[in-house]
Formats: structure tokens, C-alpha cells, sequence
């Protein structure tokens, strides 16, 4: 690591946590590749556009975390191969193969087939909701539309669907629940743990009594064509379940602050609901749930903007700095829901890019579209400052709360 490598512990402040543009900024316009060392890893963020665009699709940065030098247990520790080993943590042709097995389950029209029963899931939650006048939204709605939708997609019993949620709160909410590093590090191990166990016996039931749903699938994919081993099965249903709702949850909280704290452009969205499909996309730009994209290993030397980034060295390329770039859209830091569609990565970009895009689209189009029509003069229940955010350091951008308030 280089001499001016910035501290990890210098960037990821409490102000970070509630607003990275500024720092973002500063980075693009200072150290566009600007390497961060940290007890963990040390790690060079890409925060420019066209560099993280070129980085997203550079054959030299692997996804590939469980080669010999096993960096995954730098970046996640250990436990997790058992989770981690699947198709957004490997390169072609494996992640190819992989990335065909579960393709089809989300072809976007099997997944506008799926429109009614999403709209289905909202209309339950806010059945809840409305008559209170209040509600800790991500709690009450943001978390469970996603995780109800993946979960039923993936055939979870209904029943299990509060203790595997739990599980994966464990590992979202880490370095927030007030327990030491220590036994925060061994309460997210247990929740890999659990995980990885449920899941694995999961499979063994659904390959007893298989259903209509993807877990089955994959099974069938395992069992008689012989494109997936058994540890890929575990691993997949879980990248599944995590990346299925996460991120859309995330992004449902996002949103919704930065639309009550752009009254013009929340005013704009409910006098003209036919904006939503474009609104989504640049409230995606504008607070995406993945400030950084998931980590890339460099195979060899490599350069950006003059900065020497040496072979095994771990690549962040920063999503939500590159979506900021003045570069590439004017007055970035404006919401702009009336923006000419711009070529966001939000959802990524080339062989890695999101593969759940349909289902995320459509969940926020419901979700946020619902809010607005059914909770009015829908307002924080706290000021912006005192929001509970997830840690700077966290690899997701989300809240820990979001209480509101609106006209019961």
C-alpha cells in the first residue's frame, strides 16, 4: 500500500454514513483511484465513471475469491465459503454456467407474471400500515416486500420466512448493534452458520417433495443434468434469498427519503404517477443501495489515472461516486426525476450485472407507487439528521429505521 493511502478509519465517519457525496466528490476529483488501508484489507476505490465502467468489465480484476491465495477470507472471514463460493464471487465460463442455471427463473416476462402477487404483498403490508397514522418503514414494509417476494420465489416455507429473515438482519445490520467487534464477528458467523445450515437441509426436503419453485429447479439442475454440484446448490439459494431483497430493500428506503426531502420532485411524482419506471431510475442514481460494487481482486498489474493498483490487490469499484460524476451528468447532486434517462450502473455493468434487475424494478415500482397513493401528506417522523443509518464502513447503503408519519 502506498504512502498516501487514506485510512479507512479517516473516510467512513458518522458523516459519511449519512451523506458520502461530498467525500465522493473530493475523491473523484482528487484521487480518483485513491487507495484505503484498513486492520481488514487494504483496497484502491475506481470513483470515476468511465473508470468504474472499464473496471467493471476489466478481465485483469477477478471476481474469483477462492483461488489459492483465498482472498475471500480477507474480505469476508471466516465461514464464508460455505455462503460466498457462487456466481458473483467467480469468472467465466464458471460464473457463465452458473449464471445460465438461474437465468431463466428471472426472464422478465416470467417475472411481470408476478406482478399481481407483488401487488398483492403491498397491499398486505399497507393494510397494516395505513390505519396507524406511523410506521417504522423498513421494518414495517421496505424489508419484508422483498424478502416475502424471494422467499416464496425460492419456495421457503412460510413459516421459516421470520427466522431466516432474522439471520440475514444479523449479517446486514453488522457493526451496528452495539455489541463489541468481537462478539459482533461471532454473532455474524452464527448467522452464516445457520444459513448455510438451513439451507443445506432445505434442499435435502425439497428433493424429497419438490415444488414449483426455484430451490426445486436448482435441485433438478444438480441432480440430472449435472450442472451444479451440491456446495453450489447451498451457496446459490443464498445469493439468491440475500441479493433477492437486500438491495431492494434498501433502495425502497432511499427512495423514500429522497423524495420527502425533495418536496418538489415527491409533489412532481404524485401529480404525474406515469413518471415512476424513469423516477426509479434516477432515485437509483441519485441514493443507490450499493455504494460500492462487490470486490475484484487484480490478476496482475494494472493502471488507472496513473495510479499503479499491483497484482493481488483488492478493487472497489464505487457505484455511487461514479453515478455523481459531473462527467457524465449535469448538476449530479440534484434529484432530477424529469433527468433524461442516463447510463446509470446502478445495477452494475456487463458479465456481473444485476440479474434480479426485472424483479428489483418492479418491486420498487409497486412499492414506492403504493406509499404514495395510499399514505397521504406521508412526512419523516424525524428530522433527516437523526435517521439511523447503517455503519459507513458497511458494504450496503440502507437505514436501520425509517419511521414516517402520515394522515390515517
Amino acid at each position: 500500500m502506498t504512502d498516501d493511502a487514506v485510512p479507512a478509519s479517516e473516510l467512513y465517519t458518522d458523516e459519511f454514513a449519512a451523506d458520502p457525496y461530498p467525500a465522493f466528490a473530493q475523491l473523484r476529483a482528487d484521487k480518483p483511484v485513491c487507495p484505503v488501508s484498513s486492520p481488514r484489507f487494504d483496497s484502491y476505490l475506481i470513483t470515476r465513471f468511465d473508470d468504474a465502467k472499464a473496471a467493471l468489465t476489466d478481465p485483469r480484476l477477478s471476481k474469483d475469491l477462492y483461488g489459492p491465495d483465498q482472498h475471500y477470507l480477507r474480505i469476508f472471514g471466516p465461514n464464508s465459503e460455505g455462503l460466498n463460493k457462487n456466481m458473483l464471487n467467480s469468472d467465466p465460463p464458471e460464473h457463465t454456467r452458473l449464471r445460465r442455471i438461474v437465468s431463466q427463473a428471472f426472464a422478465p416476462r416470467r417475472i411481470e407474471a408476478l406482478r399481481p402477487r407483488v401487488a398483492q404483498i403491498v397491499d398486505d403490508l399497507l393494510d397494516k400500515i395505513v390505519p396507524q397514522g406511523q410506521s417504522e418503514l423498513m421494518h414495517d414494509f421496505a424489508i419484508p416486500l422483498p424478502m416475502r417476494v424471494i422467499s416464496e420465489l425460492l419456495g421457503i416455507p412460510e413459516a421459516d420466512h421470520d427466522r431466516v429473515l432474522d439471520w440475514t438482519q444479523v449479517i446486514r445490520t453488522s457493526g451496528s448493534s452495539g455489541r463489541s467487534p468481537q462478539e459482533d464477528r461471532a454473532a455474524v458467523q452464527e448467522a452464516q452458520l445457520r444459513l448455510h445450515h438451513y439451507f443445506a437441509d432445505l434442499v435435502q426436503a425439497k428433493r424429497a417433495h419438490p415444488a414449483d419453485d426455484m430451490i426445486s429447479a436448482l435441485i433438478e439442475a444438480c441432480d440430472h443434468d449435472g450442472k451444479l454440484s451440491e456446495p453450489e446448490l447451498v451457496t446459490t439459494s443464498f445469493l439468491l434469498l440475500f441479493a433477492g431483497h437486500q438491495t431492494t430493500a434498501d433502495f425502497i428506503g432511499n427512495a423514500t427519503v429522497a423524495l420527502l426531502t425533495n418536496p418538489d420532485q415527491l409533489e412532481l411524482l404524485r401529480a404525474s404517477p406515469e413518471l415512476l419506471p424513469s423516477a426509479i431510475e434516477e432515485l437509483l442514481r441519485f441514493d443507490g443501495p450499493l455504494p460500492v460494487a462487490s470486490p475484484r481482486i487484480a490478476t496482475e498489474d494494472v493502471e488507472y489515472q496513473g495510479v499503479s493498483i499491483p497484482r493481488g490487490a483488492i478493487v472497489g469499484v464505487v457505484i455511487n461516486s461514479a453515478n455523481h460524476d459531473p462527467a457524465h451528468f449535469a448538476d449530479p447532486d440534484r434529484l432530477d426525476l424529469c433527468r433524461e434517462r442516463g447510463p446509470h450502473i446502478g445495477f452494475g455493468h456487463g458479465v456481473h450485472y444485476c440479474l434480479g434487475v426485472s424483479l428489483a424494478r418492479m418491486e420498487a415500482q409497486i412499492g414506492i407507487g403504493a406509499l404514495l397513493r395510499r399514505l397521504p401528506e406521508l412526512r419523516l417522523g424525524v428530522p433527516v439528521a437523526e435517521l439511523r443509518r447503517l455503519p459507513a464502513a458497511s458494504p450496503f447503503r440502507g437505514l436501520l429505521e425509517l419511521p414516517v408519519r402520515f394522515t390515517a
